[in-house]
């Protein structure tokens, strides 16, 4: 299907198109950015709120620190692995106002996954919280990497609140596992040197690559994708587009350097850093990090604290937040956006939260070779529930057969996806790049979807995760959304096991609600009820917890390999 099909789909004040040319660079974006909304604050944390202009000035001394105490050269390898803390936006930008290549480590990868990507990737510098100083001790060794910069939770605070801070997590909390790296910088003291040195700027364009972002590892191991500065400065363009939408007075919903945005997912993750990081970039608006989301109470508290008109977040996210006794007291009142992504929406979190908070969740979808927006649903009335949306402009979605011939509307097949944000491919694995980007640039998603007469695109599923009961297909998402459905149901995940019989059978694991008991028998009986026959799991366990990524997305891999 041709970009131009979805032309007169879109909601009043979106454009068809972009200008993927208008600016040469993410830097360019930044400091563009920086001077335009100097005095406007762009990210809070911890009480410590920074503005444009500092950011801007932190961040050239980061740069200017590299260029002249390291012998890095553009293009070469950097990796960030932290929180959401403020450090992290001052590294990322330094990073690539010297011309370097940002690798988004997970803060919670293990020993062998962090050495697996920084061997891979090639880094020579990496900059870390002291919490993992004892796994970045035990993995440096087997790495290329030449540069240490050590950061810790209260380095943006006040000298003593800042100590404190420190003091806590380490002797209190007992955060920080004992380590040796007498060769590690500290954060403050790169800003402090970094100070006094002019930033020389590094000619870049938009076909470099700013970010190698590992994709999760779901198919295998681990690959990095190109993501270039095109890429991101398309999607940061495509998901501005999108927020343009007019509401009923004829107004754009988000408006430049007024907006507040929730950020608690984590901005290595390649969903908060493009809407987090890039997008608000273009627009001033201002992010508060939020560090630990999981802990619910502390974030409400934060919330608390502002009239936020946007918060970004993913189903277990959204319904942990209601849980809460407290979430129904915060003020609502500016709340117009509400984004969710990194896994499937179930419709009961989206009716309860539309009730809860006066305002939609609105479903979009992506990947990280899409960097990531790929779709994305109109906001309030507009917002069709149970679909990922219409591709946002620029980008063109098709569905193809395993022969690789495109499908009717309204036929079920692989999505494949074409616009400016797709990647340049995997770093330094050309065969797996030949297998999911064609010639033409189209890039094969491995998910099943249908594109409607309406142009609304309705994902399916994985194209793996796919069940055959006596050779009917079962979809895993079909079954979680109508047990999820289920009151006393916190979270589910299906997965297929071998069966005599039909070749596979369905097992369900579910997370029973707390306080809320519910059997199996029970739940065999309401699958029954809402399922025909084949479907039905056959296989049902009740579990405490379901494996996740750091994002919240459910491990169905993991789950097939326990049962």
């Amino acid at each position: 299907m041709q970009a131009d099909f979805w032309n007169d789909k879109r909601p009043p004040g979106v454009p068809n198109d972009i200008d993927p040319s208008a600016y040469g660079s993410i830097v360019e974006v930044f400091e563009r950015s920086c001077k335009k909304f100097a005095d406007r604050p762009a990210f809070s944390n911890m009480g410590v709120t920074l503005t444009y202009a500092e950011l801007d000035r932190l961040s050239a001394a980061f740069a200017a620190y590299l260029q002249r105490h390291t012998d890095l050269k553009p293009g070469e390898r950097i990796a960030v692995q932290m929180p959401n803390i403020l450090q992290y936006p001052i590294a990322v930008f330094g990073a690539l106002r010297a011309g370097l290549i940002v690798v988004n480590t997970n803060p919670l990868y293990t020993a062998r996954e962090m050495k697996h990507q920084f061997k891979d990737a090639g880094v020579r510098a990496l900059v870390y919280v002291n919490l993992f100083g004892h796994l970045v001790q035990e993995v440096l060794p087997d790495t290329s990497i030449d540069y240490l910069i050590e950061a810790r939770m209260g380095d943006m605070l006040p000298s003593l609140k800042g100590w404190l801070v420190n003091t806590v997590v380490k002797k209190v909390k007992k955060m920080v596992p004992a380590y040796h790296l007498p060769q590690a910088l500290s954060f403050k003291s790169v800003l402090a040197q970094g100070k006094g040195h002019a930033l020389k700027p590094v000619p870049l364009s938009l076909d470099d690559i700013a970010v190698l972002q590992y994709t999760g590892g779901t198919t295998g191991v681990a690959k990095g994708a190109m993501l270039t500065h095109g890429n991101l400065v398309a999607n940061m363009q495509q998901v501005d587009a999108c927020l343009s939408q007019l509401d009923d007075s004829g107004v754009p919903l988000m408006k430049q350097g007024q907006e507040i945005m929730i950020a608690p997912l984590p901005l290595y993750h390649i969903y908060a850093f493009t809407a987090n990081c890039m997008c608000m970039m273009v627009n001033g608006n201002h992010n508060i990090l939020i560090t630990n989301p999981r802990d619910i109470g502390g974030f409400i508290k934060e919330l608390k604290k502002w009239r936020f008109s946007a918060l970004l977040g993913l189903n277990t996210l959204f319904v942990a937040l209601m849980d809460h006794p407290e979430f129904k007291e915060l003020d609502f009142s500016n709340l117009k956006v509400t984004n969710s992504g990194g896994t499937a929406l179930v419709k009961a979190t989206a009716e309860r939260w539309q009730a809860m908070t006066g305002c939609s969740v609105v479903e979009g979808y992506g990947l990280t070779e899409t960097s990531p927006v790929a779709s994305t649903n109109g906001y309030g009335k507009l917002a069709r529930l149970g679909s990922v949306g219409i591709p946002v402009p620029g980008t063109a979605f098709k569905v193809i057969d395993d022969d690789g011939h495109e499908l009717p509307i309204g036929e079920r097949g692989e999505l494949c996806i074409q616009g400016p944000q797709v990647m340049k491919g995997y770093w330094q694995r050309p065969e797996a790049t030949a297998e999911v980007l064609d010639a033409e640039g189209w890039l094969k998603t491995g998910d099943v979807a249908i594109i409607d007469a309406g142009g609304f695109v309705h994902i399916v599923d994985r194209k793996k995760d796919l069940i055959i009961v006596s050779g009917f297909n079962v979809y895993p998402n079909e079954i979680e959304d109508v047990v999820m459905a289920h009151p006393q149901v916190a979270s589910c995940a299906a997965i297929g096991v071998p069966d005599e019989r039909s070749g596979e059978a369905v097992k369900l694991f579910v997370v029973p609600r707390t306080g809320g008991g519910v059997t199996v028998d029970e739940l065999k009986a309401y699958c029954k009820e809402n399922f025909t026959g084949y479907k039905v799991p056959k296989h049902i366990v009740l579990k405490d917890a379901l494996p996740m990524t750091p994002v919240g997305k459910i491990l169905r891999r993991e789950l097939r390999d326990i049962a």
